[in-house]
């Protein structure tokens, strides 16, 4: 979870809070795990866009930043792996998610690596086929079926270690 939805998703659930941060009960921000430089930069962020708002020193999360929450937790769906553990990995998959869809980006390799695909490359994935058509229909309609080719090997692919 990026450091934006998490600002989020803590301020639309009721904690204890300090100045409007959310705190742990020892009153300690609950965003010590990230560099405060980031965290201010977060705030800001989501400050410009109106997903959040400040009165004083509260923050309060807007009817937009409660919105975008809400289609990031519906956007994107988790399919399970119709392959077993020894299967042929005939499939090359490539794909070019651009830098502002980095959450698909993200969501599509775990799904690889949940279907037994190796990483060749960041981009370049090979493993069974073919992949679930629940899955490349949810590709199509989240648009990244443009960003994604995919290859049949005439051959299984083995990994040899040098």
């Amino acid at each position: 979870m990026s450091i934006t939805e998490k600002i989020l998703k803590l301020l639309i659930t009721p904690t204890t809070r300090y100045k409007g941060i959310p705190v742990n009960c020892f009153g300690l921000p609950l965003f010590s795990a990230y560099n405060k430089q980031s965290v201010r930069n977060s705030f800001s962020k989501l400050q410009s866009k109106n997903f959040i708002t400040r009165d004083g020193s509260y923050f309060s999360i807007t009817k937009d930043g409660k919105n975008y929450l809400k289609r990031k937790e519906s956007y994107l769906q988790t399919f399970e792996s119709p392959f077993g553990k020894k299967v042929d990995k005939n499939l090359l998959v490539l794909f070019d998610v651009i830098e502002n869809r980095k959450i698909e980006r993200e969501w599509l390799r775990r799904h690889l690596r949940k279907f037994g695909y190796n990483m060749i490359q960041k981009s370049v994935w090979v493993g069974p086929s073919p992949l679930p058509k629940e899955f490349i229909s949810y590709v199509k309609k989240i648009k990244l079926d443009d960003s994604i080719k995919t290859f049949k090997l005439a051959k299984g692919y083995t990994h040899s270690k040098r």
